[in-house]
């Protein structure tokens, strides 16, 4: 195997350099006893050294790689390598581990294999005296070299299911923040404390005061600018829904910094906790021009109901005139110019009336079908 792609398949574990961790720690502490040694060692070796993950009776935190015992056993991931007399052995002999302290005199690793097959270093164990190890000893070595590689694996798994979900979460808010409107996720504790625990950008575009730091810190802000004629409203439905645990829909004014007012959708799906608590998933949306055009509509109403109504009753009265009374010329163009002008006055009416609802209509339905496209 390719020791490029062996260091690469260590490097993607993210290890190297990290602080202690008490279950390896455990694991070589349990080797160490059950060797009966007073070192032991989780080692993995880079490209130019051996570094501890854990160490049991060293003070030492890695070696240069050229003296490393740990170096032998890369290339054999299913075998102990057991060295029981450094001294006589070609390989050790001249090593400074070996001439000095801690004058190794026994030496046993169990290669950590991972599931490529590569081998990252070793649990090992090392006498400053001769040792050996019995058959059970030496399986128990191969166990624990295996409970350690579990470990590290599980480890690597975390993480990278960690950046997964960092990378979703940051993607998920990019998205939201080119959402219309406000996205957000509003809790309330059983206690009755109400917070954010999300918010998409455009919280900002509800008004010049808000953002989405201020309304979580003080979500009580956006109650200050919803107009006081609609917040009872607003607040009855809102604890109707954390009762009953429907949905939370209303329709409300927010008074803007130059005087206006803009009106808002306020929707959320409620979902309750075990502890109590009830989460809203939902949205704010303008709904301003939506509201502009149902006025419009409204007073079309009007119009066509009083407005127009007076011509057109006029001119059913001159037409019932000239079918049931004998008329001469002069009386006919007299109700004649009656019927033109008020001919007229309807044309002009409808004409203002169809130029307001063309324009009203426009912008609501251009705002609808983006809103669509969104959606």
């Amino acid at each position: 195997m390719s020791e490029k792609e062996r260091i690469r398949e260590l490097l993607s574990y993210k290890i190297l350099d990290t602080s202690p961790e008490k279950e390896l720690d455990e694991i070589a502490e349990i080797a160490s006893a059950i060797c009966n040694t007073p070192i032991s060692l989780i080692t993995l070796v880079d490209s130019d050294r051996q570094w501890f993950k854990s160490r049991i009776g060293i003070d030492a935190e890695e070696t240069p790689r050229e003296h490393a015992f740990c170096e032998y056993a890369l290339n054999k991931p299913n075998e102990l390598l057991i060295v029981t007399d450094p001294l006589n052995d070609i390989r050790f002999k001249d090593n400074p581990y070996v001439t000095k302290d801690p004058n190794i005199r026994f030496y046993a690793g169990a290669p950590l294999q991972t599931p490529s097959g590569y081998v990252l270093g070793t649990l090992c164990v090392i006498d400053n005296k001769p040792n050996r190890l019995s058959d059970v000893q030496k399986r128990a070595l191969e166990l624990l070299a295996r409970k350690a590689m579990s470990f590290l694996n599980a480890r690597k798994l975390l993480i990278e299911q960690n950046k997964h979900i960092e990378n979703s979460i940051t993607q998920l808010k990019n998205l939201t923040d080119q959402a219309p409107g406000v996205l957000y996720q509003l809790q309330m504790t059983s206690r009755g404390k109400v917070f954010f625990t999300f918010l998409s950008k455009g919280v900002s575009e509800i008004h010049a005061s808000l953002s989405t730091e201020i309304l979580k810190e003080k979500p009580d802000a956006l109650l200050n600018i919803i107009h006081p004629e609609d917040l009872d409203r607003v607040l009855r439905s809102f604890r109707t829904s954390f009762n009953k645990l429907t949905l939370w829909y209303t329709e409300c004014r927010i008074m803007l910094s130059n005087g206006g007012v803009k009106w808002y959708m306020i929707k959320a799906k409620p979902e309750k906790q075990r502890n109590g608590a009830v989460i809203w998933y939902g949205a704010f949306q303008d709904i301003t021009q939506r509201k502009e055009y149902e006025k419009t509509l409204e007073q079309i109403l009007f119009d066509i109901s009083h407005v127009i109504r007076a011509p057109v009753v006029s001119l059913l009265g001159l037409t019932s005139l000239i079918e049931n009374d004998y008329i001469d010329n002069n009386e006919l163009k007299n109700y004649a110019g009656h019927i033109k002008r008020l001919t007229k006055e309807l044309d002009s009416l409808t004409i203002k009336l169809n130029v307001s609802y063309h324009e009203k209509s426009v912008d609501y339905n251009q705002s609808r079908s983006f809103q669509q496209r969104i959606d």
